[in-house]
């Protein structure tokens, strides 16, 4: 998936935009590979700026990107499916004019939803030891209604079956645990960071997840980390 000429310069792995293309325009303003690790639009005011900018990069081979639930919802709609159409993807889906919706669904049928480099491994949601030993199918069928399996986890994390007070699933962290020895993934997904900076934790397995959602397009800002070439 990734060249090592294309790393020649390290990586740069960007958490989630959500419609911030000012700040996703910064992340993108450098010589280093880009992995954006999912959820590019909604809630932030121009997310048909931000699919501009990553599938320039896309074209480009100067970055890519990993499908998140909101990217997962956004071509459910593109593609003739019934997803929860909420405010945040009415205004996502009204910004698209017929190019960018076409250039849009195309690049989302063809993103991965996981990608190891090195001792690096990046997924949107939770990782599952399964991941390691095989690729989702691309491209992906946006037709069923219920994502399950590893497809879920690598989505939307480790649901408890709980909720918030403002109605968001709680989510566990337990998975986690199961990164082995030596392995770092970088997430996005959930914001569990409480200083602005993304948040590290370590698991029992040995393993260390970095979760880089802070909050951009949602009254945070946009995180990435820099990584050197491998």
């Amino acid at each position: 998936m990734i060249a090592a000429a294309q790393c020649g310069a390290g990586l740069r792995v960007v958490g989630d935009v959500h419609g911030d293309a000012r700040a996703f325009a910064h992340a993108l303003a450098t010589d280093r590979f880009v992995i954006q690790l999912g959820d590019l639009t909604d809630s932030g005011p121009d997310s048909a700026g931000v699919l501009r900018l990553m599938l320039d990069a896309l074209e480009a081979g100067r970055g890519l990107f990993l499908l998140g639930n909101h990217d997962y919802k956004l071509a459910r709609a593109l593609s003739g499916g019934t997803p929860r159409i909420d405010p945040p993807l009415a205004e996502t889906l009204a910004s698209l004019d017929t190019a960018l919706a076409a250039r849009t669904l195309d690049a989302l049928a063809r993103a991965p939803v996981w990608l190891r480099f090195g001792e690096n491994f990046f997924v949107h949601g939770g990782f599952h030891p399964t991941m390691l030993l095989e690729d989702a199918p691309l491209p992906h069928d946006f037709s069923r209604r219920r994502v399950e399996g590893v497809l879920a986890r690598a989505l939307y994390g480790e649901p408890t079956g709980q909720l918030q007070a403002n109605g968001l699933p709680v989510r566990s962290l337990r998975w986690v645990d199961g990164i082995p020895m030596g392995l770092t993934v970088y997430c996005g997904h959930d914001r569990r960071s409480c200083d602005g900076r993304p948040y590290i934790r370590k698991g029992a397995g040995g393993g260390r997840a970095v979760f880089l959602d802070t909050g951009a397009g949602k009254g945070g800002h946009l995180s990435w980390i820099d990584l050197p070439a491998q």
